[in-house]
């Protein structure tokens, strides 16, 4: 029995530190990235019920970061092998761009409790996730790459085309809505006898069917607490109530002195919006309730003016940049950039 014992108390071990490895980001984070400045209130035009918390503003790059290195890890797959992905790089760039917004936060009401939370919540998560990956793709993975040669198995393309398709779903809709199920029939369906078809089902088949379940869990929970709001107002200038009326999913609220208020639909579909209205003259005086916001945008530099935190992509060529500004400055900014550098606006 004494064996026995020994075995619990060396798993017992292995998995504590395990726990301490997965929470000393969050650790490093919550002692070396404290905000250096104090919060500055700011009144809403729009009405309290219309403001969000501005701190959301940083707290939503770390969201769309794990966005980002499914687009990259999609991007690596289309002509190589989950092997050649950098999964530490995709992790580290996760904690120091999070550090980077925490030292800038204090003017922005800070990293609020609840949000934190959930922000290192998917962040320990999104870590142990790319480890796991990483373990088996750099040893059972990479064996069975070398024994299938130069050439890509069926899967290995339906698997890339998988991986791209659910990165540009993320753009918009939230990852538990993805049907991984269907994911995994579709692996099965299209599996042949080569070795390499065989390991991938069953590899990405249990990953799909896990993510399934975890799925599921995640649905039911955000059901039981509701869903976040979907439109956000912000009040704009510089074009007519009859323009701003035709864009797409706009509404006309109300004329204040300060400009117009319209609702807009959040995520993705406010980036091309905003983008829109920058070029088509009009410039921001609030969003969200809020005088400043966080962008991205992507250059061939490893510098950018203004930005708060810089590094490289993967997959792609170029850095990306996270800025922050005041709102009044959003559209002069986007105008300035060239074609194709705006990434996205971090709409609280």
């Amino acid at each position: 029995m004494r064996w026995l014992a020994r075995l619990i108390r060396r798993v017992f071990l292995l998995v504590l530190l395990l726990i301490l490895g997965l929470l000393a980001p969050v650790a490093w984070v919550e002692t070396m990235c404290r905000p250096t400045a104090e919060d500055r209130p700011y009144t809403p035009l729009v009405g309290a019920e219309w403001q969000r918390p501005e701190g959301r503003t940083l707290l939503t790059y770390p969201e769309w970061h794990i966005v980002n290195a499914y687009a990259d890890y999609a991007t690596v797959i289309g002509s190589f092998d989950p092997h050649d992905f950098g999964y530490l790089t995709s992790i580290g760039a996760f904690w120091s761009s999070t550090c980077a917004l925490s030292k800038v936060s204090g003017e922005h009401g800070g990293f609020q409790g609840p949000i934190k939370q959930t922000i290192y919540t998917i962040g320990v998560s999104f870590t142990a996730e790319l480890l796991l990956k990483a373990a088996y793709e750099e040893t059972v993975g990479r064996l069975f790459t070398l024994l299938r040669g130069e050439g890509r198995s069926p899967l290995d393309d339906l698997s890339a085309r998988q991986a791209a398709d659910y990165a540009v779903f993320l753009q918009q809709v939230p990852w538990y809505e993805w049907d991984f199920t269907r994911s995994a029939a579709e692996l099965d369906a299209a599996a042949t006898d080569v070795l390499r078809d065989r390991e991938r089902r069953i590899a990405l088949g249990l990953e799909y069917r896990a993510k399934a379940g975890y799925a599921a869990l995640i649905k039911a929970a955000v059901a039981a607490i509701g869903e976040d709001q979907l439109r956000l107002r912000a009040v704009v200038t510089g074009l007519s109530v009859e323009a701003l009326a035709a864009l797409p999913e706009v509404a006309v609220i109300e004329t204040l002195p300060e400009g117009v208020v319209i609702e807009a639909p959040r995520y993705r579909a406010f980036t091309r919006l905003a983008e829109r209205i920058a070029a088509e003259g009009g410039s921001f005086v609030e969003i969200a309730g809020n005088d400043d916001i966080l962008f991205t945008i992507i250059t061939f530099q490893p510098v950018a003016e203004g930005a708060i935190h810089s590094f490289p992509r993967q997959g792609n060529p170029g850095y990306r940049h996270l800025i922050l500004l005041p709102v009044t400055d959003l559209a002069d900014a986007l105008r300035a950039l060239p074609d194709g550098a705006l990434e996205h606006i971090y709409d609280y």
